[in-house]
């Protein structure tokens, strides 16, 4: 039996926490721990409960998600912490980062987007939300001499900014090979069904709907 994701929803806006509860409750393999709606309740709440993965939003009462994801880092480092927000600007998303956030994912995410930001960071992946994820490498690129907050986004999410797992990172790369469904199957010995799974789950990572606009992106971007 696989062990489900622990979730707690940090979320001021009732419509959004019940959206998030609505997305992860329907999904087997996450279990919603808790939710609250303010940043010092979400902190108490986490240090008592330790779930694998806290949703964060930034602008909160009490104290903001950025304060509130540092406090909970400072005692627990293990608690992943995914911030969830319509701030798209980068300052917020490299405090988020430098604060110890796993990941960034902004309230347009689809269900299935949000569903794999989750489990990336849980399995300790970085994940940042595809959106945004050109706009902040292209920022990180061009600053990466500039200071500390830089150097924190690109260290924690190195080149995987898209939160693709090991075995979507290997699959991509024999993808930029050329390869087809059948021979990724033979070189990795798992099934084709298996590895359907895996092309569908990057292309959706990247934002992109063909294998050859993935492959573009993975080389423009460094990511194989």
């Amino acid at each position: 039996m696989v062990n489900k994701i622990k979730v707690m929803i940090v979320e001021d806006h009732d419509m959004a926490r019940m959206g998030l509860s609505v997305i992860l409750g329907n999904n087997p393999n996450v279990e919603i721990a808790a939710m609250c709606a303010d940043g010092h309740d979400g902190v108490e709440k986490a240090l008592k409960l330790s779930p694998d993965v806290v949703i964060m939003d930034i602008g909160l009462p009490t104290i903001d998600g950025i304060e509130a994801t540092k406090k909970i880092k400072a005692s627990r480092p293990d608690i992943k912490v995914l911030m969830y927000t319509s701030r798209e600007g980068d300052d917020d998303v490299l405090d988020s980062f430098q604060a110890g956030a796993d990941g960034y994912i902004t309230k347009g995410a689809t269900a299935e987007q949000t569903i794999s930001a989750v489990t990336a960071v849980s399995e300790g992946a970085g994940w940042l939300d595809p959106a945004i994820a050109r706009i902040v490498l292209s920022n990180i690129r061009r600053s990466s001499d500039l200071g500390q907050k830089r150097g924190e986004i690109n260290y924690k999410l190195g080149k995987n900014l898209y939160g693709l797992t090991e075995r979507e990172m290997e699959v991509l790369s024999l993808i930029v090979e050329g390869l087809t469904n059948p021979q990724i199957s033979e070189r990795l010995v798992i099934t084709i069904s298996t590895t359907k799974t895996h092309v569908h789950s990057i292309l959706q990572k990247l934002y992109v709907g063909t294998r050859s606009k993935a492959i573009s992106l993975a080389m423009n971007e460094g990511l194989v």
